[in-house]
C-alpha cells in the first residue's frame, strides 16, 4: 500500500512564501510536483529523480526549489516570491517504476489549496 500525504498548503500574499511538504509511504524512482488552477491544464512544477536531477518548469524557476528528506521520503517544494498565477491546487507524484521513472507517475495525493493574493 503506497500513499503520498501533502501538507503546507494556504493563503499567502503576493511575494511571500510556502512551503510544502509530501511523504512517501515508500522509496520512490522519482517524485515531482504539479498543479492545476481552475480552466487550466495540469502543469508539471518540477521533478526530482533517483539521481538527485531536478528538473523545473520555466514558470517556476528562480522561485520555487525541491528538496527531499531521502530517509524520511519526504519531498518538500520551497515557493518563494509568489504570484497570483501560482494560485492552484498542488499534487505530489512519485513514479515506483524503475524504467520509466520521472515519465511514468502512478501514484497521486490528493493534493493541497495555494491561493496567492
Amino acid at each position: 500500500q503506497v500513499q503520498l500525504v501533502e501538507s503546507g498548503g494556504g493563503s499567502v500574499q503576493t511575494g511571500g512564501s510556502l512551503t510544502l511538504s509530501c511523504t512517501a509511504s515508500y522509496r520512490t524512482y522519482c517524485m515531482g510536483w504539479f498543479r492545476r488552477a481552475p480552466g487550466q491544464e495540469r502543469e508539471r512544477v518540477g521533478t526530482l529523480d533517483s539521481e538527485g536531477s531536478i528538473v523545473y518548469a520555466d514558470s517556476v524557476k528562480g522561485r520555487f526549489s525541491i528538496a527531499k528528506d531521502y530517509d524520511k521520503n519526504i519531498l518538500f517544494l520551497q515557493m518563494n516570491d509568489l504570484k497570483p498565477d501560482d494560485s492552484a491546487m498542488y499534487y505530489c507524484a512519485a513514479s515506483y517504476s524503475y524504467n520509466r521513472g520521472c515519465r511514468s507517475f502512478g501514484v497521486w495525493g490528493r493534493g493541497t489549496q495555494v491561493t496567492v493574493s
